[in-house]
């Protein structure tokens, strides 16, 4: 397998942006195409986040499968209140031009969404908007809650911005609780989160388990010791890995 940064003209922003791609030997056996898997991060990373501090090439090299890093910068994945439409950014350029570059097959079979912290927010939330795009979902230490006022932050300035006020139509429209009371449950994507013991995020993750449950929503969540970082999520990514491969029909072609 081999990485690679590219760049390429969003229409969205209006402006360049670059993201990692991770390939798989294009010359192998199965030959494509291939499902992709757009993997989010977090807050205070970039699109080089996930190949820098994780194994993630060992971990996908069994498995014909493409993963995209995009760059969010801060956005939190949104059309935000204050314009930036990061959101269109990512489902109306970067995923077509994924489609258009690459060898990979197309429908929501075929494609999943992951991330961490801020990523986990925005596959979440992502997943649950656009479920005829997804057909898996991942999220480690996802800061799930984001557009609620569940966070003691909730109303610092740089969320006022991405979300608008609390209780607007901004943060109701980008909320993973209100958009999973929403989604039609036959077309629901496999989804899959998880978070750490000692992480801060903790409480916001059992609620939205908690959540899911009283809607009687299927869903897989786990806790393992833990805390907000590397450490964690370059063990943990290995199990969202195995449910996109699982939700997708991906079977590995190498040891």
């Amino acid at each position: 397998m081999s990485f690679g940064t590219m760049s390429f003209f969003s229409k969205a922003l209006g402006r360049p942006k670059s993201y990692t791609i991770l390939l798989p030997d294009y010359e192998g056996a199965t030959g494509g195409p291939y499902p992709v898997l757009y993997l989010l991060h977090g807050l205070s990373d970039d699109h080089r986040a996930w190949s820098s501090w994780t194994s993630l090439d060992r971990y996908v090299r069994p498995f014909p499968l493409i993963v995209v890093m995009p760059d969010g910068e801060r956005s939190f994945y949104n059309n935000t209140a204050d314009g930036a439409p990061y959101e269109d950014y990512l489902m109306q350029d970067l995923i077509p031009h994924v489609e258009g570059c690459y060898n990979v097959l197309k429908g929501a079979r075929h494609t999943a969404i992951g991330g961490l912290s801020m990523g986990g927010y925005g596959a979440m939330k992502l997943g649950l908007k656009y479920p005829d795009r997804f057909g898996s979902v991942g999220a480690h230490s996802g800061a799930l809650a984001a557009a609620r006022h569940a966070w003691e932050n909730a109303d610092r300035p740089e969320l006022q911005r991405l979300f608008g006020p609390v209780g607007s139509r901004t943060r109701t429209e980008n909320d993973p609780f209100a958009l999973a009371e929403r989604i039609p449950r036959e077309k629901l994507p496999a989804l899959y989160f998880d978070c750490g013991t000692e992480d801060f995020l903790l409480e916001d993750n059992r609620a939205f388990h908690a959540h899911l449950e009283h809607l009687g929503i299927a869903h897989e969540y786990r806790e393992y010791p833990g805390a907000h970082n590397w450490e964690y999520w370059d063990e943990h990514i290995r199990q969202s890995l195995a449910h996109h491969c699982q939700a997708l029909g991906i079977t590995a072609v190498q040891a």
